[in-house]
């Protein structure tokens, strides 16, 4: 009793599906790899604590600069507060930022924390006019009941 069918069209179709099968899978594989470096997680500052993103894995991290934490270092180096309605993140940055980067507005930045628990940032995302906001920012802001809306007063937390 063979294995194989023994129609010649059905072997032929059943060698064709056993040579291409590995081929994509192996393509698949190779474009997932590939991805993998391209991936960026959003969190704000509560959902990282609670996610115990390990240090030096690269993620985007987003809330309000705290009112009263912006430190510009002569060196060109900044140190900031993202905060969200329960949790502060210490942010490190060296670089220029977005002219719309202040106190009290939303912002996203892109790096990974080190051992210490410090946000250390490649990158500055801040608004582009007075009502946009990223879209994961808002989502995140409005799922914890502290999205402001247009132009409304920070909250207490970012003061």
């Amino acid at each position: 009793m063979s294995l194989l069918p023994k129609s010649r069209t059905a072997r032929r179709r059943l060698m064709t599906l056993a040579v291409a099968a590995p081929v994509l899978v192996l393509a698949l594989a190779v474009a997932i790899y590939a991805m993998k470096g391209s991936i960026s997680l959003f969190y704000t500052p509560s959902q990282a604590l609670a996610a115990h993103v390990p240090p030096g894995q690269t993620i985007e991290l987003g809330g309000l600069v705290r009112m009263g934490s912006l430190f510009k270092k002569p060196d060109g180096e900044i140190d900031f507060v993202v905060v969200d309605k329960t949790t502060a993140s210490p942010v490190t940055y060296k670089g220029e930022v977005p002219d719309l980067f202040r106190e009290g507005q939303g912002v996203v930045a892109r790096g990974a924390f080190d051992t210490a628990g410090v946000f250390i940032a490649t990158e500055i995302f801040a608004k582009h006019d007075e009502k946009y906001m990223p879209p994961e920012l808002a989502a995140a802001l409005k799922k914890q009941g502290e999205w402001r809306g247009d132009g409304a007063q920070a909250p207490a937390y970012a003061r």
